[in-house]
């Protein structure tokens, strides 16, 4: 298990929230590295010997940033009991939609390959090259931060054809025709859709 930075006193976690509300991208990187603790400390309760704590980890770590993204000071708790059940609800719908189907895509799952033969994943086709010192940590993030944006900044009909095709929060995943025929247009046009909103989320991150 990782060794995490502990947590951030009262008064520098407030200060950091106000600053999350102005955009400030380091101040949510700091709440979400100074909660990690709490991450592991929810997550382990779902320890099994099927799921690597690893990856429940970074399962929890996108219900933090969501809690990160949502929380207001006025809820009248603080941050680490409200994140306490984000991690929890973001672990639980990742157990039930496991359960409900074994196909389902997650954004680290394959959605072809390259050139060379190598397996592609939906992140790889959002994400850029660059890499940050941080990389796990920023691998994760981006992960919350793609799932953030979805509803955020495509339309409706683009958040449709990207929930569905990569079956995003749980849902199951269409093909593009089973798309067409569900909206009523050619499955040509939900392909041009599609790369439009993924294109969409990549300037956005």
């Amino acid at each position: 298990m990782k060794t995490f930075l502990s947590p951030l006193t009262p008064e520098q976690e407030s200060d950091c929230l106000k600053r999350v509300k102005t955009g400030d991208a380091a101040a949510k990187n700091e709440l979400t590295l100074r909660n990690m603790r709490l991450v592991a400390h929810v997550a382990k309760k779902y320890q099994n010997a099927e799921e690597d704590m690893e990856d429940l980890i970074s399962i929890g770590t996108i219900g933090l940033i969501k809690a990160i993204a949502t929380y207001k000071e006025d809820y009248g708790s603080r941050l680490a009991t409200y994140a306490a059940r984000c991690i929890d609800n973001e672990l639980l719908m990742h157990f039930r939609a496991k359960k409900k189907t074994s196909k389902e895509v997650s954004l680290y799952e394959p959605i072809g390959t390259d050139k060379e033969g190598n397996q592609i994943q939906l992140l790889d086709v959002v994400l850029s090259d660059e890499v940050d010192v941080v990389e796990d940590m920023e691998r994760r993030q981006q992960i919350g931060k793609v799932l953030y944006l979805v509803p955020k900044v495509l339309s409706d009909r683009e958040q449709f054809i990207i929930v569905n095709r990569y079956g995003l929060f749980g849902s199951k995943p269409m093909t593009q025709r089973e798309i067409s025929t569900n909206l009523g247009i050619s499955r040509s046009y939900v392909s041009r859709i599609e790369k439009r909103a993924l294109e969409k989320l990549r300037r956005n991150l």
